[in-house]
């Protein structure tokens, strides 16, 4: 059942099969939200909304990971994804606001938008940010490179995915 909803909506979102390259990230991040929301309506939840502020942690967050070679939700510096967003305009004026964060990465063909989002769906802790009825916002980022510290060839991608919820 957990693949079921990505192959279904890897055939309704454009993109959801491209290898990520440095000139079609917009459209493999577009997928992957596409991708992302086809399964929570699956599974009854509303869809997330796209947000800036959230796209622009997400996309920190794989810059960083490549170019200060690691791979975690956490920067070496301790700096976390709630404290990544906490700076941002995405909490002004909420009493309240929570995120998520899932990570990953691939190479080969293993890079594609469908692949990443039916094994964050395969991986408990990842499908429940995913599936989590709270979060009403999201922003996601790839890049077409991986940390070198995962010794795992030259071509692959990077990708984030920032859930968020804001109470106001």
């Amino acid at each position: 059942m957990q693949g079921v909803p990505v192959a279904k909506a890897a055939r309704t979102c454009r993109g959801a099969n491209l290898l990520p390259t440095r000139n079609n990230w917009q459209t493999v991040d577009t997928a992957t939200l596409c991708l992302v929301n086809e399964v929570r309506i699956a599974h009854d939840l509303k869809p997330l909304r796209a947000n800036r502020e959230l796209r622009k942690v997400a996309a920190s967050q794989v810059t960083t990971m490549v170019s200060r070679d690691y791979f975690s939700d956490d920067r070496p510096t301790g700096q976390t994804p709630l404290s990544l967003v906490a700076i941002t305009r995405y909490p002004a004026h909420a009493a309240e606001f929570a995120v998520g964060e899932n990570i990953a990465w691939g190479t080969g063909n293993f890079t594609t938008p469908a692949h990443i989002v039916a094994e964050w769906m395969a991986s408990p802790p990842h499908r429940e940010v995913m599936l989590s009825a709270q979060y009403s916002d999201a922003g996601v980022a790839v890049t077409a490179a991986i940390p070198a510290v995962l010794d795992a060839g030259p071509r692959g991608a990077t990708y984030a995915i920032e859930f968020g919820m804001r109470l106001f």
